[in-house]
């Protein structure tokens, strides 16, 4: 899971500059005039989002996923609860999916937990009492794990916020008279040249204007089909039991282990 941000002036801290014409000017007559810089909102959406990634040691909060496939008309949402922790290079997610609905069909329980700890990502599937540990990256280089959870759901703004001009071409959305005027909306459209343009032709990024971080990301793949992720009633920085990202394997599930898979030459 690793590849798969707005404003409004009330919540952004956009900038502007006075300088002086010439170095003299402050013994002049008429003393400096002020000369405004021109802010970016992108980029000073960007910085704050990036200051806020920086102090973020935990996120616990519920997750909506709604995955769309237009051209079949076929959709699925899977509820859930979401865990976080960082503690300097080390960090870990969860994700524990409890119940489905699948299209006008009735709410069902559906367990489905996602653990990824920097190098590996464990999936415990109780619908077929199978467990399956896949190596995603090297013990002594381990990833973040939003980093990896980011390769197969685009949750993105949490981590890597330089890298998200590489990636996309981002603009600022105009705010929409029926949208919540508690998040403000960034549009990201896949450069040529992006890690994710086999993956999304665009992403659509809202970031809670009091938490500075996502809130809501709507993608769409290169084959039209939407994902949705919600993340609602966050709690940002609270302590989280270590056990919750523990791996207990229940009793007579089956496991599957699948090593990293080496480079060519080493």
């Amino acid at each position: 899971m690793g590849k798969k941000i707005i404003a409004n002036a009330a919540i952004v801290l956009l900038w502007t500059a006075s300088t002086c014409w010439s170095y003299g000017c402050a013994q002049s007559s008429t003393g400096c005039q002020p000369k405004q810089a021109k802010a970016d909102p992108v980029e000073a959406i960007l910085s704050q989002l990036r200051l806020r990634a920086a102090k973020l040691r935990s996120y616990q909060g519920q997750i909506e996923y709604l995955f769309r496939q237009p051209l079949l008309e076929s959709e699925t949402l899977q509820k859930g609860v979401l865990y976080y922790q960082r503690s300097g290079k080390k960090s870990k997610l969860r994700v524990n999916f409890q119940t489905l609905k699948h299209e006008d069909e009735k709410e069902q329980k559906y367990i489905d937990h996602y653990i990824f700890d920097g190098v590996w990502l464990t999936r415990i599937d109780y619908q077929i009492e199978a467990v399956q540990s896949r190596q995603l990256a090297e013990p002594n280089e381990p990833v973040d794990a939003f980093d990896l959870a980011s390769r197969g759901l685009p949750i993105i703004g949490f981590t890597k916020i330089e890298d998200l001009k590489k990636q996309f071409e981002i603009k600022l959305a105009e705010p929409k008279k029926d949208k919540p005027e508690n998040l403000v909306q960034l549009r990201l459209k896949v450069k040529p040249d992006s890690i994710y343009k086999n993956d999304y032709t665009s992403v659509d990024f809202w970031i809670d204007k009091k938490l500075l971080l996502p809130a809501k990301v709507v993608a769409v793949t290169t084959q039209d089909d939407i994902y949705e992720i919600k993340l609602l009633k966050p709690k940002v920085n609270k302590n989280i039991d270590e056990k919750v990202f523990e791996v207990q394997i229940p009793k007579g599930f089956s496991r599957h282990v699948i090593p990293l898979e080496k480079k060519k030459g080493k």
